[in-house]
């Protein structure tokens, strides 16, 4: 796991290029962001999110999802509408892996909300793998800072809400999750590093 002393990008530097397990960010990184949806009918997956994933399994890459759902703590959703959503793309994508959610809201207080790396470093442990050999893909600053806590390698892919300043600050940027899962299988281009 990456020194807290060591800047994140120099973290990324630690990860293997390619990676054993690839982890995601559930809402604006596979699925369209529907703000707290509850509800499986609304779920509609990325525009290369079927093909990416159906890459990784081509390759044997395992994957997890890790998501904040901070509407169950807010009192906006339930946990099940929450596992129904889950289950919905889960069927539309051809399998997500263990999903991991945190369902508590912004001001709980609790460790396992991104960017705390809790949930990316159960999902490795789920998977059986060293939290260096995964990569973790997102939308946000959040996911990204989650990435480098956990040590994983962190690739963004912004989304028209995603910021300026956490494109910046990325560590490592692409286009869409096909050009993510080319690069973290070694096919892709050279990745972007640092800000």
């Amino acid at each position: 796991m990456c020194n807290s002393n060591v800047l994140p990008q120099a973290c990324a530097l630690e990860v293997p290029e390619r990676v054993r397990v690839v982890l995601f960010d559930r809402d604006g990184t596979l699925c369209v962001d529907v703000p707290y949806n509850g509800d499986p009918d609304r779920v509609e997956p990325v525009a290369t999110a079927s093909a990416a994933l159906r890459r990784l399994r081509a390759a044997g890459v395992p994957t997890a999802v890790v998501s904040n759902q901070s509407g169950i703590g807010r009192g906006l959703l339930t946990g099940r509408q929450v596992d129904a959503v889950n289950r919905r793309l889960d069927d539309l994508l051809g399998g997500l892996g263990p999903v991991l959610v945190c369902p508590h809201a912004p001001d709980a207080g609790c460790p396992c909300r991104k960017p705390a790396p809790t949930l990316l470093l159960a999902a490795a442990g789920r998977l059986g793998v060293h939290p260096r050999d995964c990569a973790f893909v997102g939308d946000i600053g959040a996911d990204m800072a989650a990435a480098a806590a956990a040590g994983m390698r962190g690739v963004l892919v912004p989304t028209p809400m995603t910021r300026a300043s956490e494109v910046a600050a990325a560590s490592e940027v692409a286009a869409d999750l096909l050009t993510v899962v080319d690069r973290l299988l070694g096919d892709g281009a050279a990745a972007r590093v640092g800000p």
